[in-house]
């Protein structure tokens, strides 16, 4: 069943209908509705738009980037992914006049007008890139790195992915798993402030039904073969097969500002995947993906593209495959580096084809 890109459309549509004027950063002007919500189960299949062809590719990078506490474009760049590449161009435009009036005036610097030369040079030059590819502590350096201090005052990093982790293994029913990364201490030094500003999972026993249906479907056992029809007690399936999950899990995002037609496909299949690899690495099963969405927006100049995707009907929704498994990791710590793109795998995936909308930076 795909649910979520009828929802995706009716939120179009809502947008389209009952958006007001609103005025923006970009001066591109926009059509807007305030507190939306999408909500999908994840047994009906990966929530990836169908009405247009999604880049699915720079969906896994830009995840695994956040993950590994990435900031800087480098890492986008050189496995082709360009979603900041716009807003990195323009932090070039607006300081490279201040760092060369700091400079001695013999210095010899060539100011790159072209973002297409901007980003090849990101590219080429790892002394260019670290000086001009960095974004700030955006998401990445939030997650994995956040600056608090101890009761003495210390100063340390917090790593809050790991955190979640750590409470989803000792404490699942925990209501503190929750990740931020609108740190408003360090929003001036950050290329854009989070749009997706936090996360929060939450977790629930299974059913020795539910238990057993899994077991039946064969996706979480190593392969042996199955007896059908027979109502299992819990302590009778955990004997035999310890593999087949106790817990589902669930995540919930929350977005400030939403770019309807290009950001919020990109978030609604990133935070499905992010639910895929914790409920992996804990051993759970991903239940539900639930958006919050404050500013839902449509750029005016996107408006043409919306009416051409809201005449598509959706295809069936695909299934990810991640082939790869945490057992080379330390304990509690994820080494996310070590997960290959092409460990995460996009099956049977149908869609319309692409459409040129524009992204407004």
């Amino acid at each position: 069943m795909n649910n979520i890109d009828q929802q995706y459309k009716a939120l179009l549509q809502d947008i389209l209908d009952n958006g007001v004027e609103k005025k923006d950063r970009t001066r591109t002007g926009t059509r807007s509705v305030f507190g939306r919500q999408i909500r999908h189960k994840m047994s009906d299949g990966f929530p990836l738009i169908t009405t247009k062809k999604m880049a699915w590719k720079s969906i896994v990078v830009e995840l695994l980037w956040f993950l590994r506490g990435d900031t800087n474009i480098k890492y986008l760049v050189d496995n082709d992914c360009h979603i900041w590449d716009g807003d990195c161009f323009a932090n070039y435009v607006r300081n490279f006049t201040k760092y060369v009036d700091s400079l001695p005036e013999d210095s010899e610097i060539e100011f790159i007008i072209n973002k297409d030369k901007f980003i090849n040079k990101i590219k080429t030059d790892a002394e260019f890139a670290e000086k001009w590819g960095e974004l700030g502590p955006i998401y990445g350096k939030q997650w994995r790195q956040w600056q608090g201090y101890t009761k003495e005052g210390w100063s340390m990093w917090y790593d809050q992915i790991q955190r979640v982790l750590h409470l989803l293994k000792t404490d699942p029913d925990s209501r503190r798993m929750m990740v931020s990364a609108w740190n408003v201490g360090e929003l001036d030094q950050m290329v854009l402030p989070p749009c997706h500003y936090g996360w929060q999972v939450y977790t629930r026993e299974l059913s020795g039904e539910e238990r057993m249906e899994l077991y039946q479907t064969g996706e979480y056992t190593n392969g042996i073969v199955k007896l059908g029809g027979v109502q299992w007690e819990h302590e009778w399936m955990d004997t035999w097969e310890p593999n087949v999950p106790k817990r589902a899990i669930s995540l919930m995002w929350n977005q400030r500002s939403v770019d309807t037609p290009l950001g919020l496909p990109f978030n609604i299949a990133s935070y499905g995947l992010l639910l895929m690899l914790l409920a992996k690495e804990v051993n759970m099963v991903p239940d539900e993906l639930i958006g919050n969405l404050g500013d839902c927006h449509i750029y005016n100049n996107q408006i043409d593209g919306i009416k051409e995707q809201l005449t598509r009907e959706p295809y069936p929704l695909p299934k990810v495959q991640l082939d790869f498994d945490y057992s080379y990791f330390d304990g509690y710590i994820v080494e996310w580096d070590k997960i290959a793109i092409e460990q995460i795998k996009l099956v049977d995936y149908q869609s319309h084809p692409a459409i040129k909308i524009p992204l407004s930076n």
